[in-house]
């Protein structure tokens, strides 16, 4: 008969009672980031981590010779310059810079992306279609402007009709974001677009519809990644000097306060704190404290998320010379976009080879959710070979994998939502960083940018 562990009180490696000072929940990019920053301003941390090794969403494997990134495909670039001069410096040599060759499939074509930036791609009737509509949405909210009748956008949709005109919408925009949201984007909120999503110049887009290559979102122009390793190469570089302060295996059940401090256990083992912050996904967290009012458990429960499928397809022979491809069109299957890791770096795949990575974002209720992996699978590539960009008898490694908590959808009542459960969960004491900690659509510049500035603003435990 099993017997259970009795209960015990653990301390950080290395450490005694009287120093363990912060305990982090979650060893992906944002929890390493903090441990390591904390580290170095002097801080004892402890990071609890639930599965056998750090790196979360950023997590990579290497089978048969061919390396994937868990998650979806991830690259390096940024307008943050502190943060990219940053991970630069972390990962040292372990790097490859690759000039961004991206493009959206539109009925057959490789249409340069952003799509905007690729009109002449288009057949001309498209084309006329795609830049007249531009054209009048301009005009329409200079009009706006000039009269001080500008209007915030209403919701995603309506921002999408306005910035880029009915043909860019119609044809390219809105099946793509239905695609990757599943949610009705006339119920998602447009606060979060700008900043995020460049309005592209007039001129840009009249260059483009003439066949005058212009470049869209030139800060992805250039990226790096991990020469090998995956980037879980990233976050092995960044947890490294704080690697015996990760304790894995440590499913966290439930997180107490108690007098100034916290007491964090998984059933077995308990810890003690004067510090917790936070960057596993909110409800979770909500879900491991006692005494939340239930207006804040709905409230979280209202917080909406998408979840990813990942396919890894090995081949003999090359791959189309591209970073990724976005698929818009629902007639090519649930995947949403293709990327071609063997293009990241010279040692992703084996000689000779190339790889391909599937993503296909899903929610409850959605065909991908009950489909087995080897269905999947099969429904990736029977769409893929249907475009031509592979033939199944030069495949030679498969695989899935599937990420619960992918992306954060941005609905009409998230600014409510998420304001009630930060506060009840800052009110407890417990600090949140992080992408589904602060249930926010940061890539990983953002999740460095923010553990950055929360220990400038909140600094090492006194």
């Amino acid at each position: 008969m099993w017997s259970v562990p009795p209960r015990t009180t653990i301390y950080a490696p290395g450490t005694n009672a009287d120093s363990v000072t912060t305990v982090i929940l979650g060893a992906g990019l944002t929890g390493c980031t903090l441990a390591r920053l904390l580290a170095d301003a002097g801080e004892e941390v402890t990071v609890l981590e639930a599965e056998s090794r750090p790196g979360g969403l950023c997590q990579s494997f290497t089978s048969d010779g061919f390396t994937f990134d868990l998650g979806g495909s991830h690259i390096i670039f940024s307008r943050d310059r502190e943060v990219l001069d940053w991970i630069r410096q972390v990962l040292g040599p372990n790097r490859e810079e690759r000039h961004r060759e991206t493009r959206c499939w539109y009925r057959g074509i490789y249409v340069r992306y952003p799509f905007e930036n690729g009109l002449g791609d288009l057949p001309p009737e498209d084309r006329f279609r795609c830049l007249d509509g531009f054209v009048r949405a301009v005009i329409t909210e200079e009009l706006a402007a000039s009269r001080g009748a500008t209007e915030p956008a209403r919701h995603f949709l309506d921002w999408i009709q306005r910035t880029f005109g009915d043909g860019i919408a119609e044809l390219y925009l809105i099946p793509y974001n239905e695609k990757i949201w599943k949610y009705p984007l006339d119920r998602m909120s447009a606060h979060w677009v700008d900043g995020r999503v460049p309005r592209p110049p007039l001129e840009d887009v009249l260059r483009s519809a003439c066949g005058i290559p212009t470049e869209g979102y030139t800060h992805q122009a250039i990226f790096s990644y991990p020469a090998v390793g995956g980037i879980e190469a990233l976050v092995k570089a960044i947890v490294a000097p704080v690697s015996d302060r990760v304790i894995c295996d440590f499913r966290v059940s439930s997180v107490r306060r108690e007098k100034e401090g916290f007491v964090i256990s998984d059933g077995r083992r308990e810890i003690t704190a004067d510090r917790c912050i936070s960057t596993i996904p909110v409800q979770a967290l909500l879900g491991m404290l006692a005494g939340v009012p239930e207006s804040v458990r709905e409230a979280g429960r209202r917080l909406v998320y998408n979840s990813v499928a990942c396919v890894f397809i090995g081949l003999r022979g090359p791959v189309p010379p591209y970073s990724w491809v976005y698929l818009a069109d629902p007639e090519l299957g649930y995947a949403n976009r293709i990327s071609f890791p063997s293009n990241y770096s010279s040692h992703t795949a084996p000689e000779g080879c190339g790889s391909i990575l599937a993503e296909c974002t899903y929610r409850q209720n959605d065909p991908p959710a009950s489909m087995s992996d080897g269905a999947l699978i099969d429904h990736v590539l029977y769409h893929l070979e249907k475009m031509g960009i592979l033939d199944r008898e030069d495949v030679v490694f498969t695989g899935c994998t599937r990420q619960p908590f992918a992306y954060v959808v941005y609905d009409l009542e998230y600014r409510e939502s998420i304001r009630v459960v930060r506060d009840h969960v800052e009110r407890q004491g417990i600090e949140l960083v992080g992408r589904f900690a602060e249930f926010e659509y940061l890539n990983m510049d953002g999740c460095i940018r923010h553990a950055l500035d929360h220990v400038r603003r909140n600094g090492p435990c006194a």
